[in-house]
C-alpha cells in the first residue's frame, strides 16, 4: 500500500516540481561526446557527425529532469575552455575512446589535470568509456585500472562502460545523471 502511495505522490510531484541539472561533457576529440548528446536528445545514432568546434549547449528533459549539456571540443585548442564550462555543474561527463588505447595516457592527463582545478573541488564524475562495441575497447575495470580512478577520492566518481552508436547502457548513465540532479556528493568509485 506504501509504495502505491509513494508511486501516486512522485507522478504528482512530477507534474508540477521539475528539477534543472547541468552538465559538462568533456573529452579527447573523436571521443563520441556530440554522438552522446545526440542519442540522449533524440536516441537516434548518426554517423556523419562533424568535430564540435569550440561548443555546443543543449537541453534535453528526461522525466522531471531538464539537462542543460554543454558539449565542449576536445581539440587541444578547446581544452583550455574546460574548466570555465565545468564550474558550477551538478556533474562532469569524462568521454573516453574506450578502443583508442594510444589516447588512453593524453586523456588520463587531461581529466587529471582538469579535476585539480580547485573551483572544480567535489563536482561528481561520470567517466564514459565509449565505443564498446568495438573489439578492442578496454572493459570498465580496465578503465578504472588506465585512467587510475581509484585514486581520486576527493568526489564522487562512477565509471561506464557505453556504445552511444548502440545505445547500450545508455539508460544507466541517465539514470546516475538524473540522480546527481540534487547533487549530493561522497567519495565512491562506482563501476
Amino acid at each position: 500500500m506504501a509504495s502505491i502511495f509513494k508511486a501516486i505522490l512522485d507522478w504528482l510531484l512530477s507534474l508540477f516540481w521539475k528539477e534543472e541539472m547541468e552538465l559538462t561533457l568533456v573529452g579527447l576529440q573523436n571521443s563520441g561526446k556530440t554522438t552522446l548528446v545526440n542519442v540522449i536528445a533524440s536516441g537516434q545514432f548518426t554517423e556523419d557527425m562533424i568535430p564540435t568546434v569550440g561548443f555546443n549547449m543543449r537541453k534535453v528533459t528526461k522525466g522531471n529532469v531538464t539537462m542543460k549539456l554543454w558539449d565542449i571540443g576536445g581539440q587541444p585548442r578547446f581544452r583550455s575552455m574546460w574548466e570555465r564550462y565545468c564550474r558550477g555543474v551538478n556533474a562532469i561527463v569524462f568521454v573516453i575512446d574506450a578502443a583508442d588505447h594510444a589516447k588512453l595516457d593524453q586523456a588520463r592527463a587531461e581529466l587529471w589535470s582538469l579535476l585539480e582545478k580547485p573551483q572544480l573541488a567535489n563536482i561528481p564524475v561520470l567517466v564514459l568509456g565509449n565505443k564498446n562495441d568495438l573489439e578492442e575497447a578496454l572493459t570498465v575495470d580496465q578503465l578504472i585500472e588506465a585512467m587510475n580512478l581509484h585514486a581520486i577520492t576527493s568526489r564522487e566518481v562512477a565509471c561506464y562502460s557505453i556504445s552511444a552508436k548502440n545505445q547500450v547502457n545508455i539508460d544507466v548513465t541517465l539514470k546516475w545523471l538524473i540522480k546527481h540532479s540534487s547533487s549530493s556528493s561522497s567519495s565512491a568509485l562506482v563501476s
